[in-house]
């Protein structure tokens, strides 16, 4: 079943946009189709919520969470631009957890919440998101992995080596020198860090 799914998966991955295969999804509601397009921002996804809730278990079920919720939402929801539509069902969702865990100081969060996020800058961060994801996906396959691994899921050196299974030093220069080249990426798309 698992290979089924990797192997539609690959064939989907490098023939279809997000909205065609949103689109067969509303058609067949095949959760797995879901499933492809979640995968190609999964990462984005756990850097947002890691960023909201601070907590990796937390994020990591939140990211599941948010999956299931996709595959309901998407039976009905004709969504433009999923990317961009992902990131605030996922910023909501994580709000929604903060309110929950929190609600003494509801009132007070959705201020500041609607204070350090204008709708004006959604775009933007949407824009730099984009940005961020293009740069990655220009690293070299070992700088890339490291960077994903150390960055978007928080791992530590050696989590990143055990993972990889480069040595210290490998995943050390491969963390450093994909910093630095999304540098250099980012600063010629504009994006100001």
């Amino acid at each position: 079943m698992k290979t089924h799914f990797y192997q539609k998966a690959k064939k989907l991955n490098q023939s279809k946009s997000d909205q065609e295969i949103l689109r067969i999804y509303r058609k067949e509601q095949d959760s797995e189709l879901i499933g492809v397009v979640f995968t190609r921002y999964t990462d984005l996804v756990y850097g947002l919520c890691l960023k909201y809730l601070k907590d990796r278990a937390e994020s990591q079920d939140a990211v599941m969470n948010i999956f299931e919720k996709l595959i309901e939402k998407l039976k009905t929801e004709e969504v433009q631009h999923f990317k961009s539509w992902l990131y605030m069902v996922s910023k909501n969702h994580c709000l929604m957890i903060l309110r929950k865990n929190n609600p003494e100081t509801r009132n007070d969060f959705m201020e500041i919440s609607i204070a350090a996020h204008p709708i004006d800058e959604s775009e933007d961060m949407e824009s730099d998101l984009n940005a961020l994801e293009d740069c990655i996906s220009t690293l070299k396959k070992d700088q890339e992995a490291c960077v994903r691994l150390f960055y978007l899921r928080k791992m530590s050196y050696q989590q990143v080596c055990e993972e990889t299974k480069f040595d210290l030093k490998s995943v050390k220069s491969f963390i450093q020198n994909g910093k630095r080249n999304l540098k250099i990426c980012l600063e010629g798309k504009n994006v100001k860090g």
